[in-house]
C-alpha cells in the first residue's frame, strides 16, 4: 500500500503560517537539522510521485533509505512546504520555474539532482495538426510566468508565432512580434489547461498534466518540446544547506540509477525522458 498523502492548495495557508512561525524558531523546530527519521518528499502526482513510489518500493529499502513520499496537485506549496521545514525535499520542477519562485518569493530552494524532462505539449480537441488551427484561435497557455513563456517559445519554434528578439523565461503574448494566425491567447492555471481543451480550441500542456489527464504527449500533442539541449529537466531539491543530507544523497543516488532509467523508459513510452 502506498504511503502517500494528497494536498490540495490549502496547504498554501497553513505552509505560510508555519514558514512565519518557524522563521522565529531553531533549526530544530524548522526539522532541517534532523536526520534521523524518514526523509519526506514533496511530489506531484505524475510522473514525479510515481518514480518516487518505485524508489520506495523497489530500492529505498536495500539503500537504508526512509522514505516517504506527499503528493501535492499544485506548483507552489511544494517549495513552501521545502522552506518551512514541513518536507526535507521536493520533486517537481524545473531551474527557469525555481529561479524564478526563489527570486519572487525570497525561498532558498536549491536543486541536487536532474532526473527526468516532460515535453511540453500543443494539444487540440478540434484540430489534428497545429497549421490546421484558423486565424483567431484561442489557445490556453499557463498562467506562471515561466511556463508562459515555455509556451510560446513552443509556438515559436514551430512556425505559429514569432517572438520579439532577446525574449527571455518571462515572455508573454505582449512579446509577440508577428502572429500570422491571429491567435488569442487564454492563461489559466497550468492543472487547469487539460481540463480547458473543450474550452479552447488548443492548449499548451505541462507534461504531468498531460499525462495525468490521460494524454499520452508522445502520440497525441499537435507539436512538442524537443528534448535536446532542453533547459527544463526536473529535479530533485531541498533547502539551501541540506544539500549533504544522507538520506538526500541516497535518494539522489537511486533516482539516476539504471533501474529508474528503464522504469521511466517502460513506463512512459517517450512521453518522459530520463535526464541522466
Amino acid at each position: 500500500m502506498r504511503n502517500t498523502a494528497k494536498f490540495t492548495t490549502a496547504v498554501l495557508a497553513a505552509g505560510a503560517l508555519t514558514l512565519g512561525l518557524s522563521a522565529c524558531g531553531s533549526d530544530k523546530d524548522s526539522g532541517s537539522s534532523d536526520t534521523s527519521g524518514p526523509l519526506i518528499v514533496a511530489a506531484s502526482p505524475t510522473p514525479h510521485a510515481e518514480i518516487l513510489n518505485f524508489v520506495k518500493k523497489n530500492l529505498a529499502k536495500k539503500a537504508g533509505l526512509d522514505l516517504e513520499v506527499k503528493e501535492f496537485t499544485d506548483y507552489i506549496a511544494p517549495n513552501t512546504a521545502t522552506e518551512d521545514g514541513s518536507v526535507g525535499a521536493n520533486y517537481f520542477q524545473n531551474q527557469p520555474y525555481l529561479d524564478d519562485f526563489n527570486k519572487k518569493r525570497g525561498t532558498h530552494i536549491v536543486p541536487v539532482v536532474t532526473v527526468h524532462l516532460e515535453p511540453l505539449g500543443l494539444y487540440s480537441h478540434k484540430v489534428k495538426k497545429a497549421d490546421a488551427l484558423k486565424s483567431g484561435a484561442t489557445v490556453a497557455v499557463p498562467n506562471d510566468s515561466v511556463n508562459e513563456a515555455r509556451a510560446l517559445k513552443l509556438l515559436a519554434a514551430n512556425g505559429l508565432i514569432t517572438l520579439k528578439d532577446g525574449v527571455g523565461n518571462e515572455a508573454t503574448p505582449q512579446d509577440i512580434a508577428k502572429n500570422p494566425k491571429n491567435l488569442k491567447f487564454k492563461e489559466v492555471e497550468a492543472a487547469q489547461t487539460p481540463r480547458s481543451l473543450d474550452d479552447v480550441d488548443a492548449a499548451v500542456v505541462n507534461g504531468n498534466y498531460a499525462i495525468s489527464s490521460g494524454l499520452k504527449p508522445a502520440k497525441d500533442a499537435l507539436v512538442l518540446e524537443s528534448a535536446k539541449n532542453n533547459p527544463y529537466g526536473n529535479f530533485l531539491a531541498v533547502k539551501k544547506g541540506n544539500e549533504d543530507d544522507p538520506r538526500v544523497k541516497k535518494l539522489a543516488k537511486l533516482l539516476t540509477s539504471p533501474e529508474v532509467k528503464k522504469f521511466i523508459e517502460d513506463k512512459y513510452q517517450g512521453s518522459v525522458i530520463p535526464s541522466f
